[in-house]
């Protein structure tokens, strides 16, 4: 199974000033655009929307704070407004392993390829209700 990488650019809606880019992993376990809590003060004074408890790979549950609002733009997509998820990482030699969640993916009409490895546009946006069956309470 390959890794998909793609370039993000996070904007604050208070400050557009306040900007930068980054290499994030497509992780489609994953909710949000999910940053280290060291990088919270590049973005300025960002509202804390909520704090939520979540659980790693590991079952460890840990706390984090979501923020903004944030424009957050993959490379080759249209720019969306959203929020971000502050975590405290642990760097690997000094480098952060940011995730891009799947509510960004779905907002900016991008689309897993699994075979090529990479992102590609959806033709439209999927607004179908998951039905449920007559016998569930």
């Amino acid at each position: 199974m390959g890794r998909i990488v793609t370039s993000v650019t996070v904007t604050s809606c208070k400050d557009y000033e306040k900007s930068f880019r980054c290499d994030a992993l497509v992780d489609t376990g994953a909710t949000f655009l999910v940053l280290p809590a060291a990088w919270k003060d590049r973005l300025g004074d960002l509202n804390v929307m909520r704090t939520v408890q979540l659980e790693t790979a590991t079952q460890e549950i840990v706390s984090g704070e979501v923020c903004g609002p944030v424009v957050i733009q993959l490379e080759g997509f249209d720019p969306i407004n959203s929020e971000v998820l502050f975590l405290e990482m642990t760097p690997t030699d000094g480098v952060y392993d940011p995730l891009v969640g799947y509510l960004v993916l779905e907002q900016s009409l991008a689309a897993v390829d699994m075979v090529r490895h990479q992102l590609m546009h959806a033709k439209t946006a999927d607004l179908k209700t998951v039905r449920r069956n007559d016998n569930e309470a």
